[in-house]
């Protein structure tokens, strides 16, 4: 009978889970506050973890938080080694995940459009 996920999903989601928590409890870096783990994103051989994030205000400049998060990658790599078991923790690589805003591009668009069928 197959798994119904594969290991990679499951460490994924272990990843996710935690570095959340050490961002939340654990940083001290003012540039880091707003910031939300959105997924993660594993090699095949789990040698490294493609994190993304967003922040808060869609609008925001996300350089000083991504700044900030591949400043602390050290820290968080570290934290996440003794959080959970695996014999390799994986390298980070942050990218930032603009769909929200992307998102609310798309729904002023509609809005927008809905307005001017409406005047017509």
């Amino acid at each position: 009978m197959p798994r119904e996920f594969s290991r990679n999903q499951r460490l994924g989601n272990q990843v996710l889970r935690t570095l959340n928590e050490l961002l939340r409890f654990e940083t001290k870096d003012p540039r880091l506050e707003g910031v939300s783990l959105s997924s993660v994103e594993l090699s095949r051989d789990l040698s490294v973890a493609r994190v993304y994030y967003s922040i808060l205000d869609p609008d925001g400049d996300a350089g000083p938080v991504q700044q900030g998060l591949e400043k602390a990658a050290g820290f968080l790599r570290a934290k996440l080694g003794q959080a959970i078991k695996v014999r390799h923790v994986p390298e980070l690589r942050f990218e930032h995940d603009d769909s929200a805003a992307e998102g609310q591009r798309i729904s002023s668009l509609i809005d927008d459009a809905l307005n001017s069928d409406e005047s017509r």
